[in-house]
């Protein structure tokens, strides 16, 4: 897990650029807190009670329900980075928290994060924290069965609906087996917050009628949270090299999208569609985000990628080294006729 060396120079720069944004402030983490917890909370009286006359009713509220999701588990990640509060404790709380309402073990999750920043785009360091991503060179000489799994892997039902249902819903309820003591205590521990959440709710409301409220919140911010994470790093003219080659700002520049999201979908994102300067400096506060873009030039430069844009990922399945882009499937029939 050695990360290639920064250039000193390279490195002093950017460190200097990003200092000034690195301080989470109290008062703006507090306010986050409250008018996220507080509508979220508010929206679940709003279908309990929709729900006792229809569920279609309930069901646009479920929807919205989620993006407020999807907002806590960003200052979940926050925590995870130590950047939603200047206090460990107080991030590693909170963090808690947002993880058992989200359905995500903090300290396991924490992890495996920390190596994806640390490996993110390096093509020797695959399998945490990440898509699954096949070069074309590895699919050609994949058996039949890697091949059907991978194009189940890779298709968008499986990748943005089956995958992350099963991802939240059953995966984070079990650690990994190489996973430290902390991590599998703290995985149980967020099972516990869950069925304690879940008995508390049932006993109040049903148990069926928690369910039918929970579920599709779940499902809807699980999809948008790995749709997300996809664009932000499967985008026409990324960057992926190499561990001999990689290198840790280039990566942070070129191997992360910058999603230009309309405003709502920003806020409910937590401003995460910077993500070319969070993956440079992930201790960067999501409500600093915008204000570190808007006041350096040097992160202006990195084209956007619109909503609308983004769609145009789904077309990539594989990483070509030769041409060092992401291709789809289409493109090994090319190979063959050439």
């Amino acid at each position: 897990m050695n990360t290639p060396a920064v250039n000193p120079k390279k490195e002093q720069s950017w460190q200097k650029v990003v200092a000034k944004y690195s301080n989470p402030q109290r008062s703006c983490s507090i306010g986050q807190l409250l008018n996220t917890l507080i509508p979220y909370a508010l929206l679940w009286v709003v279908m309990v009670k929709c729900l006792a006359v229809s569920f279609w009713l309930m069901l646009p509220f479920s929807v919205l329900a989620a993006g407020f999701m999807v907002r806590i588990f960003i200052i979940f990640h926050d925590c995870g980075h130590g950047a939603f509060f200047k206090s460990q404790k107080a991030n590693n709380f909170w963090g808690f928290v947002a993880g058992v309402l989200t359905f995500t073990p903090y300290q396991h999750w924490r992890h495996s994060h920390a190596i994806h920043h640390s490996h993110a785009g390096d093509l020797d360091e695959r399998g945490w924290g990440d898509v699954w991503t096949m070069t074309v060179e590895e699919y050609l000489l994949a058996s039949r069965w890697v091949r059907i799994k991978y194009r189940l892997a890779r298709n968008p039902f499986c990748l943005f609906i089956v995958g992350p249902t099963v991802l939240f819903l059953i995966a984070h309820r079990l650690p990994f087996q190489k996973a430290g003591e902390r991590e599998m205590q703290g995985v149980h521990a967020t099972n516990l917050g869950i069925l304690s959440l879940a008995v508390v709710m049932s006993s109040l409301i049903g148990l069926k009628a928690f369910l039918l409220i929970e579920l599709p919140s779940v499902i809807v911010m699980a999809t948008a949270g790995v749709w997300l994470f996809y664009v932000q790093h499967q985008f026409e003219g990324v960057y992926w090299e190499r561990h001999t080659k990689w290198d840790y700002v280039t990566q942070a520049m070129q191997g992360s999208s910058f999603l230009k999201l309309p405003k709502i979908l920003q806020w409910f994102t937590g401003s995460i569609g910077f993500h070319h300067i969070h993956h440079l400096c992930p201790r960067i506060p999501n409500y600093f985000l915008e204000r570190c873009y808007i006041e350096n030039s040097m992160f202006q430069q990195i084209k956007p990628i619109t909503f609308l844009k983004s769609f145009k990922s789904l077309a990539f399945r594989l990483w070509d080294e030769q041409h060092r882009e992401l291709v789809g499937f289409d493109y090994l029939k090319k190979l063959k006729m050439g």
